[in-house]
């Protein structure tokens, strides 16, 4: 059994010594739009995301907050980041003054609950740290954690009524609190469990809550009745107060752990990783363990502004996917029915893996920049598969949620295989779960194996659904040849071309037909209807690219290098207009590509496959220097886990995984003069763009070592062999460089 302690590094990272790196993280960005980050403290891949709740408000507040609001009902433990559905808030607490209040209220008539105002310019959040001033209140709220620890400390004013507010009923967004027990086992030992259901159909989390002082008065209710001094209660509505009388400034510190399996184990947690009441110190700690992982990945030669985007999105995809058990390995299983409790042995087990945002570039970073935790993130998939019957979807806290379609642990599976992260015989039982996958009825596969597409009238979502088969189809192929299954390498590779089937000659697009083989009339490739039409968040201009793994073979159909860089010409000067039902999902928009979504994040690295460089380098740019900013506004769209900011650090590098399964990087256009990995094989590698400048995006020459790269992408293991990866840069295209065919990045139809 692996076990991983929370403890201060004794060697910090050189960027201590001189100007911190967390000084250039904004975890306010994205907090306004439609980013959905929450701005509070965390650690990285922590269990415990601890961060201020507002009203839920709509679609903007599904991390519990949004930079537009300014009231403030509770300090939750639990929040996902960027993503376009609203879930967690577990185990809420609230420092109030004056007279006992409840609830939250609603927004009309929020001064009836316990929920205070405040303003921006009272905040500050850092990685690992958030504070606030309530002003209705006059309290001071800071904020730290350990990976399963929320630390709290309350700066109150004098008053004969202060008060803190335990609130196990709220929740975000799609969460509701189904049950509930507070237990107040001492003076100043609280435990008990939160049950809710959602977009997590049940989630069952514990907590273990100690308090710096002891309260003049306790008690428990619901939302309506008052239980003064009494010590227990179950409900789905269960609260907890504690009374004091405070002087002024006066500190009240609240410790806060959670387990998934047990108040003991909650303790546990608790005792192992804060055992002290040094809000501080456990402050500086966390902010260490930043600090130690931004500086994987460092940059120069850049600007105030974009090092804080840079940095932010290097933060930012280390929120997710979160630590899963408890500090002895015993976790909750993800069995259908009843859950049982496992020991993660040799492995730590991980959950929140948003994969049909994850499998196209954040994955691919974490095998470049966080590879020490690819193979936990493997086991964990394939505990759920045996627990569950089948890998991971879209897992939420031992929860399959299905929120998405496709079945993208598959491509995740076979490109740390390509990697070298899997031996041959691991491959082997990680080959047999990814079949299982594949051979199932559900989701519209029976009628994909049946026509080889999937019939609109079927089947909802079908044209994305029948593309996003054929890619994972095509990277159990990839496996199976690998491992010698030359029967099943066969089948999956002519399951892989079904997109074939989808792309209507007549009209140049990926198209809905019926069983019949009948195109769908009328046809409006803007048209983005959500879910009920034949396109997941996305309309056909957006989902007709969508072939990573045979980009050749699209071209082929639309008629050849040239009219492929017509029609990419096209999407990004195409009208903007949606269709009225569009989902909010489809943002950032240049013309019809749309950066605020997944499917779209490969499309501008599509012309290197065409001879065409310099407009990936142009488009690319212009994404980065659009699209992304330091301020609160700084995503165009959902974050989803990591992925929007995984595209940015990439696309930042030069490089960027158009079929994430190859193990190979498409060429874009580098941002920054140098910047340097350092690799967890203990080796460096530097990325130079030489010249580089908002003028010189064009790629003149590439070399590794030395040695000239003539083909517009790089096989990840050159990268892994450390060394400097050089940009020479020009403000023109240059004339040869990426336009022979040669030079291409492979595809199914035409491999190397």
């Amino acid at each position: 059994m692996q076990v991983r302690f929370f403890v201060v590094a004794t060697l910090l990272p050189v960027a201590l010594l001189g100007q911190p790196l967390t000084r250039h993280v904004n975890p306010m960005l994205g907090t306004g739009g439609h980013g959905h980050t929450f701005p509070g403290a965390a650690s990285p891949f922590g269990m415990v995301q601890l961060s201020p709740d507002q009203f839920n408000s709509g679609w903007d507040w599904c991390s519990g907050y949004h930079n537009s609001d300014s009231i403030i009902i509770g300090f939750s433990h639990t929040h996902v980041s960027g993503t376009g559905i609203g879930e967690m808030g577990d185990i809420s607490l609230m420092p109030t003054v004056g007279a006992l209040k409840l609830g939250c209220a609603e927004r009309k008539n929020w001064r009836q609950g316990y929920g205070s105002s405040f303003s921006h310019s009272d905040e500050q959040a850092t990685p690992g740290y958030y504070r606030v001033y309530l002003r209705d209140t006059k309290i001071q709220a800071e904020l730290t954690v350990s990976p399963r620890v929320g630390f709290h400390r309350y700066t109150f004013p004098t008053s004969d009524s202060a008060r803190l507010m335990l609130n196990l009923h709220h929740g975000i967004g799609w969460d509701w609190c189904s049950d509930a027990v507070v237990k107040i086992v001492s003076d100043t030992l609280v435990t008990g469990y939160r049950l809710s259901s959602g977009w997590a159909q049940n989630q069952l989390v514990h907590f273990a809550m100690v308090l710096s002082k002891r309260p003049d008065a306790f008690g428990v209710a619901t939302d309506s009745t008052v239980f003064p001094n009494q010590r227990e209660l179950r409900s789905p509505k269960a609260r907890a107060f504690f009374n004091f009388k405070t002087e002024q400034d006066e500190k009240i510190l609240v410790k806060v752990a959670l387990s998934y399996v047990s108040s003991e184990g909650a303790l546990e947690n608790l005792r192992r990783e804060i055992p002290h009441w040094k809000f501080d110190q456990t402050r500086q700690q966390t902010e260490a363990a930043w600090e130690k992982k931004l500086n994987r990945l460092t940059i120069e030669g850049a600007s105030d502004e974009e090092k804080t985007t840079f940095y932010t999105a290097m933060y930012h995809a280390m929120l997710a996917p979160s630590l899963y058990q408890d500090i002895n390995g015993k976790y909750r299983g993800s069995e259908p029915k009843e859950k049982k409790i496992h020991v993660a042995e040799g492995f730590t087990n991980y959950t929140v893996f948003s994969l049909w945002d994850t499998f196209r570039a954040w994955h691919p970073l974490s095998t470049l920049v966080f590879s020490e935790r690819v193979r936990d993130f493997l086991a964990s998939f394939y505990a759920q598969y045996e627990q569950f019957g089948e890998l991971p979807v879209w897992p939420l806290m031992s929860n399959e949620s299905y929120v998405m379609i496709g079945y993208h642990s598959i491509p995740v599976i076979a490109d740390a295989f390509a990697k070298g992260f899997l031996k041959k015989a691991e491959a082997e039982k990680f080959y047999e779960a990814m079949k299982s996958s594949a051979i199932k009825d559900a989701r519209g596969l029976k009628y994909s194996r049946r026509y080889g597409f999937i019939p609109f009238e079927l089947e909802n979502e079908s044209v994305s659904k029948t593309l996003e088969y054929a890619y994972d189809d095509w990277c159990i192929a990839s496996l199976a040849k690998a491992l010698g299954k030359t029967a099943d390498a066969a089948e999956f590779e002519r399951r892989a071309t079904f997109y074939r089937n989808m792309f209507d000659v007549g009209v140049g697009f990926m198209r809905a037909k019926d069983s019949l083989g009948r195109w769908q009339s009328p046809f409006n490739p803007r048209n983005a209807e959500h879910r009920d039409g034949s396109f997941t968040e996305g309309n056909s201009w957006q989902y007709t690219w969508f072939v990573p793994h045979d980009v050749q073979g699209l071209m082929t159909l639309m008629g050849g290098r040239e009219r492929f860089i017509q029609k990419l010409d096209s999407l990004f000067t195409e009208s903007s207009e949606l269709g009225a039902s569009a989902s909010p999902d489809v943002s950032g928009l240049i013309g019809q590509y749309a950066h605020g979504n997944e499917p779209s994040h490969h499309i501008a690295y599509l012309y290197a496959y065409a001879g065409a460089p310099h407009k990936t380098a142009e488009r690319v740019t212009q994404i980065l220097t659009h699209l992304y900013n330091h301020t609160t506004e700084g995503l165009c769209g959902n974050e989803d886990c990591g992925q929007m900011s995984a595209w940015y650090v990439l696309s930042a590098l030069g490089l960027y995984p158009v079929n994430p399964a190859e193990a190979i990087y498409v060429f874009g256009s580098p941002r920054f003069p140098k910047a340097t990995l350092r690799l967890s094989n203990s080796k460096t590698l530097t990325i130079k763009a030489r010249n580089v400048s908002m003028k010189n995006i064009y790629i003149q020459s590439v070399t590794l070592n030395g040695k000239k790269i003539e083909t517009t992408w790089i096989r990840h293991q050159d990268l892994m062999n450390g060394g400097t990866l050089m940009f020479e840069m020009g403000a023109t295209p240059h004339p040869t460089w990426g336009k022979s065919p040669a030079a291409a990045p492979p595809s199914m139809s035409n491999p190397t």
